[in-house]
């Protein structure tokens, strides 16, 4: 399903499920508008066209015992096809690895990784500066996220409520 086919009903269960994925559908349907055999019958679809990839738990990294929260630059020697994949499947087996994002621009990898602390997080660094085929590391400390949330369920809508001024 393309997101043209998606009507404002659809981006509008996205939304509220996004900002809520417990819910029931009863709510749901309530929420949107809709009554709730429609409105499972349109969550469904939404899941088995991709669209809705998965549900998960929000949790609070620092009270999971993950103090460091860091992103890692990296450079490959090669861009062949086999490092590149190579490299991807050797950070997702690591379990302090939260997002690996192939880019342009500066680098081949973005990593978002999580540490216990100070000699972890260089652990993770040594890791990576180690690894086959890496050729530059540049690691990035977050010192605090001020924004964390997924993207619009429509990219075209417009905020005219967003002022840049208090």
């Amino acid at each position: 399903m393309a997101a043209a086919e998606l009507d404002i009903t659809d981006r509008r269960i996205i939304s509220e499920l996004q900002a809520d994925g417990r819910m029931t559908n009863v709510e749901l349907a309530r929420r949107v508008g809709i009554s709730a055999p429609p409105c499972l019958r349109r969550v469904r679809r939404l899941e088995e066209t991709g669209i809705i990839t998965g549900y998960q738990a929000e949790t609070d990294l620092h009270a999971l015992g993950w103090s460091i929260m860091l992103f890692a630059l990296i450079g490959l020697d090669s861009q062949k096809e086999t490092v590149l994949t190579g490299f991807e499947t050797m950070v997702a087996a690591w379990p302090e690895a939260l997002e690996c994002h192939m880019i342009r621009g500066g680098g081949d990898f973005l990593v978002r990784l999580a540490a216990r602390d100070t000699a972890h997080e260089n652990q993770l660094t040594r890791r990576l500066t180690e690894a086959p085929h890496v050729a530059r590391v540049q690691t990035l400390q977050t010192i605090r996220t001020s924004l964390s949330r997924p993207p619009s369920s429509d990219p075209h809508a417009e905020n005219d409520k967003i002022s840049l001024c208090p």
